[in-house]
């Protein structure tokens, strides 16, 4: 059996071929579905499967991870992934592949759950921002190469899910060499209910707050490449421009990703997401001013991944701060509900703001949000040194 270092990395490689396969479904299905004649708005539609499957998990995960421990957890996450991956090359259906996505976004985010919740729970506080920071950071690395498959299909449709497939399964066989853990059931905090209602309950009511970053982060990078494509060539940006600054934003998430998690080891979570948020709101802002700008677009969205591409990341170690132990696999799953929400709640809202709000530049809207969790941080947001009983 690996050591403990050796268990990390393999849970990192595991994370980071799970954002390969997501940034790989993205764009390759709405190609083929594009060049099958599919509307946008079906097209649009089709691409909510993954986010639904991972609702559809959510409350059904906290369980058998407490009976079953984080290996069997995640192995069972891993297999949806690579199994659903191969089924895509054996019946083109739009709605066999839409339940395809579901069933992937309920892999994936069992994977993750099991995934982020064992790497939070056995992190000191003192590192846990780092760890998690890599966590990030591999799976957005993973999610920059996914796209790059989508050449594939010029040699034969069927080679880019057959390469993900086998990527993936590759991959998930390291974990065989990990030995099991459980989560732990006691801790100096005394959990009024046995139940995962009742879990998931107390977990708002402690770290509410530490929610609403993961919920920010699928706001913005939903709106920013579902809304913004549409917005931007209202403006008169053509598709070739940019499709080179939307990927600025994860580029630059990529550089900052691991120092803003070791400085919030250093100087506490609250800290840094309000520096962050502050610059990002201030960022988007002036998105707006020079949208017309296509060099000024590309720096900004290049600076704004820079600073507020981690907060996904440091919402996870912020809540992990504020709970005990008991309640970290609730407090994971709410993060990826949260996640989720935002996701589904950002291409819709973004969707009326262009089309009711036309007079008023789409980069406000984004700004708005940034805006009111910075408020909401800066009021209700407690430092780790303040929070008692944590891990």
């Amino acid at each position: 059996m690996v050591s403990e270092k050796g268990r990390f990395r393999i849970l990192v490689a595991l994370v980071l071929i799970s954002g390969f396969s997501q940034g790989m479904l993205l764009p390759l299905i709405a190609v083929i579905l594009e060049q099958k004649g599919i509307s946008s708005s079906v097209n649009g539609l089709h691409a909510t499967g993954l986010y639904i499957g991972v609702l559809l998990a959510s409350p059904f995960m906290e369980k058998p991870l407490r009976t079953y421990g984080y290996k069997p957890i995640i192995l069972t996450g891993g297999a949806f992934v690579f199994l659903s991956l191969f089924f895509f090359t054996l019946w083109e259906s739009l709605w066999f592949w839409f339940m395809l996505r579901m069933l992937i976004g309920i892999g994936d985010h069992v994977l993750h759950f099991g995934t982020q919740t064992w790497i939070t729970t056995t992190s000191e506080k003192h590192n846990r921002g780092r760890r998690m920071a890599l966590y990030g950071l591999s799976f957005g690395l993973g999610f920059a190469m996914g796209p790059l498959m989508t050449r594939l299909i010029y040699v034969h449709p069927a080679l880019p899910f057959l390469v993900s497939a086998i990527l993936s399964l590759l991959i998930w066989g390291l974990l065989f060499f990990v030995r099991n853990e459980w989560p732990e059931d006691e801790d100096a905090y005394e959990v009024t209910s046995n139940s995962s209602a009742g879990r998931f309950k107390e977990a708002v009511q402690i770290a509410w707050i530490a929610l609403l970053p993961p919920f920010a982060y699928g706001f913005l990078e939903a709106t920013l490449h579902g809304n913004f494509p549409v917005y931007g060539m209202r403006i008169g940006h053509d598709v070739e421009t940019l499709s080179l600054i939307i990927p600025a934003f994860a580029v630059g998430s990529l550089v900052t990703q691991l120092p803003l998690g070791v400085l919030s080891d250093k100087i506490g979570r609250k800290q840094v997401l309000a520096i962050v948020l502050a610059g990002g709101g201030i960022t988007f802002f002036l998105a707006g001013v020079l949208e017309h700008s296509v060099i000024w677009l590309f720096v900004l969205f290049t600076l704004a991944g820079m600073l507020v591409g981690s907060i996904y990341s440091l919402g996870i170690s912020y809540m992990t701060d504020m709970l005990p132990k008991t309640l970290h696999p609730a407090g994971n799953i709410l993060c990826g509900i949260s996640f989720s929400l935002g996701s589904i709640t950002g291409p819709f809202l973004g969707g009326l703001f262009i089309q009711f709000v036309p007079g008023a530049s789409f980069f406000y809207l984004i700004t708005a949000v940034i805006f009111i969790l910075f408020v909401l941080i800066m009021i209700k947001g407690t430092n780790p040194s303040e929070i008692s009983n944590t891990a």
